[in-house]
């Protein structure tokens, strides 16, 4: 029997090899180990020592015991050969190599309770209604793995369960050995759980640069990522509201510039911006397309569009100079060309005008807009716009 086990003992350790590790560790510091003296016909009830932040499993093993004996080997010993708990749990293989060498004749029930309230309740009625587990079956010993997906014992924010204990002694007090020994996953250890992450969105959600993107999710998760590596979320919520700022700020820059978000942010920004003009408010445009053109992220096109809206807002001087900087950038972008023969035309520059009108005007602006309809949309428009002038009808005229 005895080589069976060690057999058994071998095959369970070759079994978690075989998978990859969680990343964290059996916190043996945090551990309980409780010697517990239960009156005959009696219940009583123990709670664990504080869990860790990042506590995701628990292993815990109750051992009943005669007068007088001892464990042989603790539960934190055993665990130290099992790299993490994936296998406890699949099936009945771990539990039986987690189980003590010896118990005693003596038998308990036992139950698990997530509040004192719930546990005090217990001791005075015998109910395990409130339980969220519950071994009705007299027991000598038991071993049991609880994970954070699995069994409602176990929440995010749990840091301390409580153990009912009910003697099935008639005449003499029983002892029992109660050990718990926590697994805190790496990450969650520092103490970034769902609630905390949400918190960071949130805030993330408001920020000005958010706000320039129709979708800010990627920005966000890119900040949330650069203070959980930099922080733990207790020394984040330490910093004073100046020092909070400062690193938004800082990992917001990082974040905008990334070339994936960066690529998203302008082009949600351009999408923006054409419904905008589309829907005539050009005062609006505006500012957005600044913000492209004084990140150093514009295109010709950009610098078309803006062109267009200051010729909309009869802002001829600024139109002139960002046309001129669009023609440096692409001097084949026929829309800066078309865009600076208007705002020649309405500056009352006809020759100016006249002379780009007339070089392009059997040429496209776009794989499917001619440059003489793009004119004639445009003259519309600028009509609609209360911008007059007498010399639409001669540039037409040319074509």
């Amino acid at each position: 029997m005895t080589f069976k086990k060690t057999l058994l003992f071998f095959c369970v350790i070759s079994f978690y090899s075989t998978y990859a590790q969680k990343e964290g560790y059996w916190d043996k510091e945090r551990a309980t180990t409780r010697e517990i003296i239960v009156s005959a016909r009696d219940r009583i009830t123990v709670h664990t020592e504080d869990l860790p932040v990042g506590t995701t499993e628990i292993v815990y093993r109750i051992t009943l015991l005669d007068k007088n004996q001892e464990m042989t080997n603790s539960l934190v010993s055993m665990l130290k050969a099992i790299p993490d708990p994936y296998g406890i749990g699949q099936g009945s293989a771990g539990a039986v190599f987690l189980m003590s060498k010896i118990s005693g004749d003596d038998q308990c029930t036992y139950s698990i309770f997530t509040s004192n309230e719930n546990a005090k309740k217990y001791v005075s009625d015998g109910k395990t209604d409130t339980a969220c587990f519950a071994q009705l079956e007299p027991v000598s010993k038991d071993a049991k793995r609880l994970s954070l997906d699995k069994s409602s014992c176990l929440k995010e924010n749990t840091t301390t369960i409580w153990f009912g204990f009910e003697s099935k002694n008639w005449l003499l007090n029983q002892k029992i050995v109660l050990e718990v020994v926590p697994w805190v996953d790496t990450k969650l250890n520092r103490g970034w759980n769902q609630d905390n992450k949400n918190e960071i969105i949130s805030l993330c959600k408001t920020s000005t640069m958010a706000q320039k993107m129709a979708n800010s999710d990627d920005f966000c998760v890119c900040i949330l990522n650069k203070i959980m590596k930099q922080y733990r979320y207790s020394e984040f919520q330490k910093l004073l509201a100046i020092e909070k700022t400062k690193v938004y700020k800082d990992f917001g820059n990082a974040c905008y510039n990334d070339a994936d978000i960066s690529k998203n942010v302008y082009n949600d920004l351009r999408t923006q911006i054409a419904t905008l003009i589309k829907k005539e408010k050009y005062n609006e445009a505006i500012p957005k397309l600044n913000t492209i053109i004084n990140d150093g992220k514009a295109t010709a096109t950009d610098y078309s569009a803006i062109g267009y809206c200051y010729i909309l807002t009869k802002q001829y001087a600024k139109a002139v100079k960002v046309l001129k900087e669009g023609e440096k950038l692409d001097d084949t972008e026929l829309l800066v060309k078309l865009n600076l023969a208007h705002v020649y035309l309405l500056s009352d520059d006809y020759s100016a005008a006249k002379s780009i009108y007339k070089k392009y005007q059997n040429q496209n602006v776009t794989d499917s807009l001619s440059w003489t309809d793009k004119t004639k949309l445009d003259f519309a428009a600028f009509q609609k716009a209360g911008i007059k002038s007498e010399d639409y009808e001669r540039v037409l005229k040319l074509f």
